[in-house]
């Protein structure tokens, strides 16, 4: 592992194309850290949020063939995740009950318990919205192609869905 740790992303995906796991293990190890976090505030429970996390790792390793442009590795990553969280809400449905689970190990931009309630409290669409734009740094524009939304949907989505977070908090 230590031969990659100065490689380039691009590098890695390369190598990873070419069946190259240590490449593949590096560019995951990037990358973990902002995967588990929008997992877990996008998820209701810590365990869903591994998992998910879990199944968006192998599923990227089987198809990283088919990563049409390098440079867009992080975007097409995530969307893996956004549709394992979507396949993992539709198999659990959405009748679950919040949890003290979503207390998180780590201290981030949400560490406070009453603002991941309210994140939770969002449909799903309006908590991958919040999560990808707070959280993850990703622009409208971005948002909507992993979404599939034009991004003055996603604007105004997210706008709204602070807004119904704003009053929730203020209660």
């Amino acid at each position: 592992m230590k031969d990659f740790e100065n490689c380039s992303e691009t590098v890695l995906i390369r190598r990873a194309r070419r069946g190259d796991i240590q490449a593949f293990g590096v560019l995951y190890g990037r990358i973990y850290k902002e995967l588990y976090r929008f997992a877990l505030y996008t998820m209701r429970h810590k365990q869903d949020a591994e998992d998910v996390v879990s199944e968006t790792v192998v599923a990227a390793y089987e198809g990283i063939d088919r990563l049409k442009k390098e440079e867009s590795f992080r975007s097409w990553i995530f969307t893996i995740l956004a549709n394992q969280c979507k396949k993992r809400f539709l198999r659990k449905g959405e009748t679950e009950e919040l949890s003290d689970e979503l207390i998180a190990e780590e201290p981030d931009h949400a560490s406070d318990h009453d603002v991941r309630e309210a994140l939770m409290l969002l449909g799903e669409d309006d908590r991958l919205i919040v999560a990808w734009s707070v959280l993850g740094g990703y622009s409208s524009e971005e948002i909507g192609k992993i979404l599939e939304m034009n991004p003055a949907t996603v604007r105004s989505r997210k706008s709204r869905a602070l807004e119904q977070m704003h009053r929730i908090l203020e209660n």
